[in-house]
């Protein structure tokens, strides 16, 4: 939600850049208001099917928004946010720079778009659904994704809200009380807390399960053996709808909502509000401090013109520093240049170590059993298994980007204290770009073809023995070429059996080698992209950030040898206009301050706040 407070603040900042003639500056103030008036706080609702996730979602704005049925499960993301009246629209993202299409349809209809029974396997191509309504709770920038099941790591909608993890301000893993965690589940939660600053549990289904106490204490005790820092919020959501209705504020306790919107509210919601203070305080400093340092300098020299071939000394010194920050050969260019080839290859060859292991895996099961007995089972297996390589290498590989980006940020900053760019990964798309596991053409071995072969079998083996009994003087046809017959017709079906058998493998495991190639191209595709995509945001974040530096030294050189040269009348005159300058800048240091203290502005900032030129290198 944007702050009123910290919207001014940034418009204010901005005239000054103007007044200043710094639009450089104003470039940065540009990206930080644009951040501030988007106000959605995204909030994913993720865990396994029939979990109750999209009666949550219903329970806490109190209206039927996301279809609910014993057979109909989520097909594709709803996304519920604040509106003057409430609205549908069906979203289809274009590829690469196009405009995504808008449809907007009746909110009866929307179960036929969102729901697998209604648009099974996402026909329809929707990214998503988004959902406007006229509720209280979402007027602060309160933002739900109801999501498909996840089915933890392991799973193709898994590794969809894997890679929209980053993107969110809060996710919450909702399971019912009718059993404990299961290891994807804990899976998933240990993997969410390395992408999203706020995770929390809902324990659904409260009204359901008497046991749900004791279904709460274990899952408590799995989360303290995973290492997983995450409150649990009980819940009913069909008491919390109930109570709505009714106004029964007693079993609207009950029902465990107050806690659970408590922590939306208080704890994410807020929390999102004091980034955004936060974010804004540093970027308005620093822009202060770069409008001030010309000021400073010159008005060094008009009170002590002695000063001035020192201090113009001192900031040649320090533009040269903030010039070759500029460079290729600078020390965070290569780090950056480094650090991303590392890191590619890093990332690919821990793809490609999984999903050998994997298809060694598949290969091994394919041998011990027939693949047309068991391919259904195989096929969900296996891709239960490489859509969990793709989202623990994608996890991997943003936790590295992360480390990447502080490694240039202090090799930039040289210990000074330097915002980092929000790093974004939402846009890596590990799911729907892989056809699924294609199924080998299975030869039917009937009865008819059976007989046939053992057919011909048998008669080539009772011609051949029946030839060497006539030579006893026996007839073609005797009892022991008949046996004959019968044993070398049973022994050709049995080989043919088994050469179809082992081609059914050959052919089941050529898939699964296919499947991992498509797999290893299109993920590691993703993966460099994402990589590429990093490596710019750090490369033009930081040559920003020197460009910047560079020209307010350049400035404040130009300023301190243009000071020597006024009369002492002008002399006077000048220091007092900087001054009033400086004071008029020192005033929007107190309220960038006061912005993140609460408020609390009275204190006086004293002009040694706007910091030397050389602390910002």
């Amino acid at each position: 939600m944007a702050v009123p407070a910290a919207v001014e603040l940034v418009d204010l900042a901005l005239k000054a850049t103007t007044a200043y003639e710094r639009p450089d500056l104003g470039g940065r103030l540009l990206q930080t208001r644009k951040r501030l008036v988007d106000p959605d706080v995204r909030v994913l609702v993720v865990g396994e099917f029939k979990q109750g996730k999209s009666q949550l979602v219903n329970a806490l704005v109190n209206a039927p928004v996301c279809p609910v049925d014993d057979d109909i499960a989520t097909a594709v993301p709803t996304v519920v946010k604040h509106a003057e009246t409430t609205t549908v629209t069906l979203i289809r993202e274009g590829g690469d720079d196009a405009p995504p299409q808008r449809t907007e349809v009746p909110a009866a209809q929307l179960a036929q778009y969102v729901s697998e029974a209604g648009n099974p396997g996402n026909k329809a191509m929707l990214s998503y659904a988004e959902v406007g309504l006229p509720r209280k709770l979402l007027a602060g920038g309160l933002v739900l994704v109801d999501t498909p099941g996840v089915g933890g790591l392991g799973s193709a909608h898994g590794a969809a809200t894997m890679s929209a993890l980053p993107s969110a301000d809060a996710v919450l893993l909702v399971s019912d009380a009718a059993q404990e965690y299961t290891g994807p589940e804990l899976e998933f939660l240990e993997a969410a807390m390395k992408l999203c600053p706020n995770v929390a549990c809902v324990l659904t289904k409260t009204d359901l399960y008497p046991h749900w106490r004791r279904i709460m204490e274990l899952d408590r005790g799995h989360l303290g053996n995973a290492g997983i820092h995450a409150e649990i919020f009980p819940v009913s959501s069909m008491l919390r709808l109930h109570a709505a209705k009714t106004q029964d504020t007693a079993l609207m306790d009950e029902s465990g909502f107050r806690q659970l919107v408590d922590f939306l509210l208080n704890k994410v919601v807020a929390q999102s509000d004091d980034l955004d203070r936060r974010s804004t305080s540093h970027d308005v400093l620093s822009v202060a401090e770069q409008l001030a340092a010309g000021m400073k300098a010159e008005l060094e020299v008009q009170e002590d013109p002695g000063r001035m071939e020192g201090l113009v000394g001192e900031l040649t010194r320090a533009k040269a520093n903030a010039d070759e920050l500029k460079q290729r050969s600078s020390r965070w260019q290569i780090t950056l240049n480094d650090g991303v080839a590392d890191l590619q290859s890093d990332i690919d060859f821990d793809l490609r170590d999984r999903l050998r292991t994997i298809g060694r895996e598949a290969e091994q099961l394919i041998d011990d059993a027939d693949p047309a007995d068991v391919w259904e089972q195989f096929a969900e297996w296996f891709h239960q298994q490489v859509s969990s390589a793709a989202s623990a290498n994608f996890v991997w590989a943003a936790e590295r980007a992360r480390w990447l980006a502080g490694q240039v940020a202090e090799h930039f900053a040289a210990g000074a204290d330097i915002a980092l760019p929000e790093l974004r990964f939402d846009d890596v798309g590990m799911a729907g770009k892989v056809d699924p596991l294609a199924q080998p053409e299975v030869d039917k071995f009937g009865v008819g073809q059976k007989l046939l072969t053992g057919m011909r079998g048998g008669y080539g083996g009772m011609l051949m023995i029946g030839m060497a009994t006539t030579l006893a003087g026996l007839a073609m046809l005797n009892p022991v070429s008949l046996g004959a017959g019968v044993l070398f017709g049973t022994k050709t079906v049995r080989d043919e059996r088994k050469r179809m058998l082992a081609k059914r493998r050959a052919d089941a495991k050529a898939a699964v080698r296919k499947h991992v190639d498509e797999v290893t191209f299109q993920v590691g595709k993703d993966s460099r992209d994402m990589l590429r995509r990093t490596q710019r945001q750090l490369r033009d974040h930081f040559s920003a950030l020197a460009e910047e530096v560079s020209t307010s030294l350049a400035a404040s050189v130009l300023a301190a040898q243009n000071a020597v040269k006024t009369t002492s009348s002008e002399r006077e005159q000048r220091i007092r206009d900087l001054k009033a300058e400086l004071s008029r800048i020192e005033g929007l240091v107190t309220r960038a301050r006061a912005l993140v203290n609460n408020g609390a502005a009275g204190q006086p900032a004293a002009v040694s706040s706007l910091a030397s030129p050389r602390k910002s290198l």
